[in-house]
């Protein structure tokens, strides 16, 4: 990876599976981080062009931070079947190797987006346990437990620095789960009343409580 693949646009990177296909969103000014935004289930169409990692990664990049979108495994042009969240740990976390050594010392904040937040729950543990954590960490609508198609999910928690965001009336993770998950770690969630999982009419909140944390030292 060279500077030049960092501008703003999509690339081509190795990744552990095959290519990894990586939207980029640079700030104009040095960037004061990096910053990297996961997607919703590919399962159910998610993507990186998906329109709240898409709205995030804009609304941080005005914000002065290097954003990076990967497509996760088998989606758009990135290579690989989807692994359930292992491999996509493993994605991210070559990427996050690679944004750190073209700026070292830099910041590091980890973003996702219902599946994308259960991978980054992954990634920020993995971090986290090499010595090398994540300065911040936001999820929102984490999936936990059995969700809509039988699919079962057990984040990674005890995490500090993480900001857990979610919507009252979500559907698909329902917030009562989220909170049997959360009430044996003490894991305070930030509640977005009236919302649903895909913050609908409440999307201007969800953006202004991630660059809120994130202004935080």
């Amino acid at each position: 990876m060279t500077r030049t693949q960092l501008e703003t646009g999509t690339t081509l990177l190795d990744g552990p599976a095959g290519s990894m296909e990586v939207i980029v969103d640079a700030p104009v000014h040095p960037p004061r981080g990096i910053a990297v935004v996961a997607h919703p289930q590919p399962l159910l169409g998610g993507s990186a062009t998906h329109k709240i990692p898409h709205l995030l990664a804009r609304a941080m990049k005005d914000d002065g931070w290097l954003v990076a979108r990967p497509n996760f495994r088998g989606v758009g042009a990135s290579q690989g079947t989807h692994d359930g969240g292992v491999g996509e740990t493993d994605d991210v976390v070559a990427l996050i190797a690679r944004l750190r050594s073209m700026h070292p010392g830099m910041p590091l904040a980890l973003v996702g987006f219902s599946f994308g937040a259960f991978v980054q729950s992954r990634v920020a543990r993995r971090l986290a346990d090499l010595g090398e954590p994540a300065r911040h960490v936001v999820l929102a609508g984490l999936p936990t437990g059995e969700v809509e198609g039988q699919r079962c999910y057990e984040p990674e928690g005890g995490l500090s620095g993480v900001l857990i965001i979610h919507g009252e009336n979500d559907n698909r993770v329902p917030l009562g789960a989220l909170l049997d998950w959360a009430r044996p770690l003490s894991q305070p969630i930030m509640v977005v009343p009236g919302a649903d999982h895909f913050f609908t009419g409440r999307l201007p909140v969800l953006r202004s409580l991630v660059l809120s944390h994130l202004a935080r030292t």
